[in-house]
């Protein structure tokens, strides 16, 4: 990467200078930090560093000090400057011709990670309850969670994708009740839920258990639907609910590894195996005829209630069991994607895991923001449109690649305004159309160069510029020093190309997903304004020949992002 590369050759100039006593009062064991940024003015150079912070320790002027590093640099391939107590780049053209030569030669390994570091990473995300189907919200977690999954696989992790089925609460009686209804009413019987708001909230009166009623009479005809034992109908409900979010999941692009079951790590026996090491670790008390944690030892604002006066579990009992059994099946690290309304709930978790022996700083917890439904600019009720409840229809309504990209391009910690009509427009103002044409475009210039062309008025036909053979000869064997014919006009572009290394390491240490949005947009605004002033099909043989090179390194660079995002790269639009 560029930026290391720079940030070595000053951090190496620092040492030399050091050494030949130029940097004033800094000594070898001074400890500092320095960032490689891109120069506000392009004139000044392609990347700086600002060593100004180095004066409190060399106690000369910020202009002496840089100065004093650029006279240790070695100055190959870089020319270099010194404005106040910036130090600015500007690289040689052959170093960018090495940049299109490695993507061209490293292809879709291109940007990967070493796995230097390398972790066993347990990411769990979506884990709803399986009683309905899928809102919005979940959709955006669904997003991010898969994308964020193969970001760190790219940068070198061991990924694992868990989804925590919540079938053990309540909430699965509620759903066995409602169906029972929907069957009642199936049957022609006069039967309703509750129009009491207090009492209706022990059902779920949505439309979608009708269908699920329908199958379940289909398949036992003659059936007293009174006499149906209740668990028979919970767990016949949650099976097709199950069923139908594993399917929306597939066809959202986002695949588990693992759907694991609160209700079997119940009958596992887990829960109150946690529940005694707790309490035979002294971490229990009883106050009120209930079991409280003492997680205020571990930072937590208040003590938790994990067994109520009644004998049942908190959710809180299961979390731990749940946590504790992901750090017992081997991973390094857990990530857990929850949304902001669970902020309070990370701190008795972590506390509890302490207490249990497991390092707390091992678990990372993501908030995510709520989604607002906007059309056209104005926020839309979800409850007051009706095709525009789930997560089914808004893809239903957009599309796979317009929800996905939309979900993914803010950070989660940020409310995400969806614009429907927006996500569904064929135009520059859609961010992810706008990527995709990208795309679409270049593979078009790389089909029109072994294409041959046909004058629709005379019916002439141009011989195609080369053969596939030899574009393909020219792409696979590249001649970096080609790129010097192109090297001025292109420089931009290739730096932008060149910085997708770093975007990819930064987005895996920061678990951000959208900073590859925002990458490929920058990269797809290059690229349509290199396109628009440069003529890539031309007589000029090297030059057209350095232009393809580099419209291949285009298509490389940015199908790599898009797979990560999970978000298609359309040949022909």
């Amino acid at each position: 990467m560029l930026k290391d590369f720079f940030l070595k050759e000053v951090e190496n100039g620092i040492k030399e200078a050091i050494k030949s006593g130029t940097l004033g009062q800094m000594g070898v064991n001074d400890k500092f930090t320095l960032i490689v940024e891109k120069p506000k003015n392009a004139d000044f150079g392609d990347f700086a560093v600002n060593v100004s912070s180095l004066a409190r320790m060399a106690k000369i002027a910020p202009p002496m000090i840089a100065q004093a590093i650029v006279d240790k640099l070695n100055k190959e391939n870089y020319t270099v400057s010194v404005v106040g107590g910036f130090i600015n780049f500007k690289i040689s053209d052959s170093l960018l011709a090495s940049a299109i030569e490695e993507i061209l030669n490293k292809k879709e390994n291109y940007g990967r990670g070493d796995g230097k570091d390398k972790e066993k990473i347990l990411l769990e995300y979506v884990s709803a309850n399986p009683t309905g189907p899928f809102h919005i919200g979940h959709g955006r977690w669904a997003a991010m969670g898969s994308a964020l999954a193969n970001l760190l696989k790219f940068y070198g992790h061991d990924v694992y994708q868990e989804f925590y089925i919540n079938d053990a609460g309540s909430q699965i009686q509620k759903l066995g009740n409602s169906l029972r209804i929907r069957l009642q009413q199936e049957l022609g019987e006069d039967v309703d839920f509750p129009t009491d708001e207090i009492e209706r909230k022990n059902f779920y009166p949505g439309d979608y258990l009708i269908p699920v009623a329908k199958k379940f009479l289909q398949e036992h005809p003659g059936v007293d639907v009174h006499s149906v034992e209740l668990s028979v109908l919970c767990d016949y409900a949650k099976a097709e609910m199950e069923a139908c979010q594993r399917k929306l999941l597939e066809g959202f692009r986002v695949h588990f590894d693992k759907f694991y079951s609160e209700l079997d790590l119940h009958k596992s026996g887990k829960v109150e195996k946690r529940y005694k090491e707790l309490m035979d670790k002294g971490f229990l008390y009883e106050k009120e005829g209930a079991m409280w944690f003492k997680s205020t030892q571990y930072g937590d604002d208040q003590d938790r209630v994990i067994k109520k006066a009644d004998g049942s579990n908190t959710y809180l009992t299961a979390d731990i069991a749940y946590h504790a059994d992901k750090f017992d099946r081997g991973f390094d690290r857990l990530i857990d994607i929850w949304g902001a309304d669970h902020h309070g709930y990370i701190a008795r978790v972590k506390a509890s895991l302490e207490a249990l022996g497991y390092n707390p700083d091992k678990l990372e917890v993501l908030l995510g923001q709520l989604v607002n439904l906007l059309i056209d600019g104005n926020e839309v009720r979800m409850g007051k449109r009706k095709n525009m409840v789930t997560l089914d229809d808004l893809i239903e309504e957009v599309g796979v690649d317009a929800t996905r990209y939309w979900m993914e391009m803010r950070n989660i910690d940020m409310t995400l305004d969806f614009d429907i009509e927006l996500a569904k427009r064929s135009t520059d103002e859609n961010p992810v159309f706008y990527v995709q044409y990208a795309y679409a475009r270049v593979c078009s210039i790389l089909r029109n160069a072994v294409s041959e062309k046909l004058n629709p008025e005379t019916g002439e036909k141009t011989p195609a510029p080369m053969s596939q053979q030899e574009l393909d000869n020219l792409i696979n064997n590249f001649d970096k020093n080609l790129i010097l014919k192109t090297a001025d006009s292109a420089k931009s572009l290739i730096l932008k190309l060149e910085e997708f290394k770093s975007v990819i390491a930064l987005s895996a240490q920061n678990r951000t997903v959208y900073t590859i949005c925002r990458y490929v947009q920058e990269l797809a605004q290059e690229f349509h304004s290199f396109y628009n002033s440069n003529r890539v099909i031309g007589e000029d043989r090297e030059l057209m020949n350095a232009r393809l090179g580099l419209m291949a390194a285009v298509k490389i660079t940015l199908k790599n992002a898009l797979d990560i995002l999970a978000v298609s790269a359309p040949e022909r639009m």
